[in-house]
């Protein structure tokens, strides 16, 4: 058995970064955050830096915009995993940069995390305010770095403890807003488990230069096919209202940033179907449940078990 990757997480105290360097860590990769000074003394993340301290995890104080501290860590490692947040994804040219001044990394991990960005069909603006992540993918390619991105598809902490709900922080009790007419499946991944999954492909050669799909079966759902299961655990019928195609197209039109960021990724999900409308071909992409059976992730039915 060969030694296992020395990892560098860049904004690994953020929502999805925070699940990665636990994983990362608790599997043993030698584990290095690269962190500002004012994120290592705000208290509002005192806590997640203590977990990390408990685990071992090596702080690098450094940041995005400082090549030197960046090519500095980045000599120091194997792979590069970026979980940088929506405004500084574009920025995210600069990893690059340094990791091919570097010239030792065996896998970039981009941020991205959420559907495939290139066989979406985001109307505006989510179409612009995601295009970063496709400018990046092609950054990536073009400098010939190795490579994989991982899609995730939906944090089931934000959008199935909502059922996809605006101003919710459980889910439905009375009724419940379903948009197009229900049918395209999404899916609805636990953070812990993307995490798990994105630190397994880490040294997999069959994810290199790949899309890793987090796509288990039971955590595949239409709205049609979630709702009943919800009123099953909860002995109660929900009033169904349905948001036509043309009428959500109308709110994102009528509505201002960020809202109408939000309605058309879930156009694009819940209309389009764009989390399952494709087959995940070999020559591009690979499925995380099918490559790493061992792992037990929280279904869908499990997960919403806890909110009854």
């Amino acid at each position: 058995m060969s030694a296992k990757s020395k990892i560098l997480v860049i904004g690994g105290t953020g929502n999805i970064g925070k699940f990665i360097v636990e994983a990362a860590a608790k599997a043993g990769h030698p584990t290095t955050l690269l962190i500002r000074e004012a994120t290592l003394s705000n208290h509002a993340k005192s806590n997640i830096i203590h977990n990390f301290k408990n685990l071992g995890v090596n702080f690098l104080v450094g940041d995005l915009y400082d090549h030197e501290s960046l090519v500095k860590g980045i000599k120091r490692v194997d792979v590069v995993i970026s979980t940088v947040g929506h405004d500084q994804l574009a920025d995210q040219d600069k990893i690059i940069a340094a990791i091919k001044e570097a010239g030792n990394v065996k896998r970039f991990f981009p941020s991205e995390f959420g559907n495939d960005v290139d066989r979406s069909h985001f109307v505006e603006p989510a179409k612009s305010a995601l295009g970063s992540k496709v400018k990046i993918r092609r950054a990536v390619e073009a400098a010939g770095v190795p490579y994989t991105i991982v899609s995730s598809n939906f944090f089931a902490g934000i959008f199935l403890q909502t059922f996809v709900q605006f101003g919710a922080t459980a889910p439905p009790r009375d009724k419940v807003v379903i948009l197009g007419d229900g049918n395209p499946r999404a899916v609805f991944n636990k953070e812990e488990d993307i995490a798990t999954y994105t630190i397994k492909a880490v040294d997999d050669p069959r994810t290199l230069n790949k899309i890793l799909y987090i796509r288990p079966p039971l955590n595949t759902y239409s709205f049609n096919d979630l709702v009943p299961l919800w009123e099953r655990k909860i002995g109660k019928t929900l009033e169904r209202i349905y948001v036509s195609e043309d009428q959500l197209l109308k709110n994102i039109q009528e509505s201002t940033a960020p809202l109408n960021v939000y309605l058309s990724i879930r156009h694009s999900v819940f209309v389009k179907g764009d989390q399952t409308n494709f087959e995940i071909e070999p020559s591009f992409g690979v499925e995380a449940s099918e490559l790493y059976p061992d792992v037990k992730y929280t279904t869908v039915d499990e997960y919403l078990d806890q909110f009854v």
